[in-house]
């Protein structure tokens, strides 16, 4: 059966102090999907998810519920409730009257309330927890009242504004699964943001990556994992060596003094490219059995394997394996068609994919004023 537009974003364009924080984005979202946005402080996520929620109205552009331009409608009119951060628990009111607030709001009868905190509870996994003291949960207990209070009226859409930040990384990766969970069985449209890479590819249908105010790559966390579109997303997602190449022709590129065969094609003969090897497709052999050579400048224990950072005609790359190597050591490469990306040049390019350095702050000391802005909560 296939799915309906349930929100559209049309060309939605938002500006503070002469700084564009959203520039001309469109985004389109199937009903009963995860969709998460995905970028770095201030690229513009929390902003869009506010545009969404009604709480920002756009300089510029449309926001469409089906076939509804909804700009002038407010939040509370609109079909979608919001978990921010902070999850704004009311601490004098128990489990159960938290999670029956909306239903006490719109004054639904006793008998429903009753049912429908115990349907919710029941989804949360928080049976018997009616009376307990808000205080006297742990914080993943409290992200899962919270979930219950905003699902109990059943919106159309549930806006989730970074909500696992304050949980340790056990609880983190628990609360993911059961948010992936939840959305599957009330097939209920979720929108999440996050800068955590790790966490939209393992929760999403639907990974929508920003950065600058503009969505750079919309696609399943497979697409933009495995064929990004540019030098930006390729660096963001996973650690990607970005080296610069020359497609010859289809199904052949040029980089690093070598030729090889890939999968790629459609380029301009002889076009100058950004090629994407992933640290984890690097075979490593003997120095001379090889398509290059490198030498190991750097070689780092990471439990179940080796991170090496070798130094190939004077760009570094990060090669990963289960085999030791020991500093100053040199190697051969070996790459397979199926292991080279190759992507058009982008302003991205040249930025991005040599380990040199692995610190971003590193190479931009410069505050990033949208960032400052959007965490700030004021956007």
């Amino acid at each position: 059966m296939e799915k309906k537009n349930i929100i559209e974003l049309k060309n939605i364009t938002v500006s503070f102090d002469g700084e564009r924080i959203l520039d001309r984005l469109d985004l389109t979202i199937e009903d009963g999907t995860f969709v998460t946005l995905l970028g770095r402080s201030g690229c513009g996520k929390t902003t869009t998810l506010r545009i969404i929620a009604g709480f920002l109205r756009p300089d510029e552009g449309d926001v469409f519920f089906g076939d509804e331009r909804v700009n002038d409608v407010p939040p509370y009119r609109r079909p979608v409730n919001t978990i921010f951060q902070r999850y704004a628990l009311f601490p004098h009111l128990n489990v159960f009257e938290n999670v029956a607030f909306g239903l006490r709001v719109r004054r639904a009868p006793k008998a429903e309330v009753a049912g429908k905190v115990r349907e919710m509870l029941r989804l949360v996994n928080l049976e018997g927890y009616e009376k307990r003291k808000i205080d006297s949960l742990s914080g993943g207990q409290q992200q899962r009242v919270a979930i219950a209070r905003a699902l109990i009226n059943r919106p159309s859409v549930l806006l989730l504004d970074e909500p696992l930040s304050a949980l340790d990384a056990k609880l983190r990766k628990d609360m993911q699964v059961e948010l992936r969970r939840i959305q599957r069985e009330t097939g209920i449209t979720f929108i999440f943001v996050t800068h955590d890479q790790e966490e939209a590819l393992s929760m999403s249908d639907v990974v929508v990556v920003m950065n600058d105010g503009r969505i750079q790559q919309i696609g399943s966390p497979v697409d933009v994992y495995n064929e990004p579109k540019n030098a930006f997303v390729a660096d963001f997602i996973g650690e990607s060596n970005i080296i610069d190449g020359v497609m010859n022709r289809d199904a052949t590129v040029t980089f690093a003094g070598h030729t090889f065969a890939c999968v790629d094609e459609g380029f301009a003969h002889d076009e100058p490219v950004d090629v994407v090897i992933r640290p984890e497709d690097v075979d490593v052999v003997g120095p001379g059995e090889g398509m290059i050579t490198g030498v190991i400048t750097q070689s780092t224990f990471k439990g179940d394997y080796y991170e090496l950072i070798v130094e190939v005609r004077g760009f570094k790359w990060m090669v990963q394996t289960t085999d030791a190597y020991a500093e100053g050591q040199t190697i051969g490469i070996v790459l397979d068609p199926d292991s080279i990306h190759v992507m058009h040049k982008s302003e991205y390019s040249g930025l991005y994919g040599d380990y040199s350095s692995f610190s971003d702050e590193m190479d931009d000391p410069v505050p990033d004023r949208a960032a400052e802005v959007e965490e700030e909560g004021s956007l």
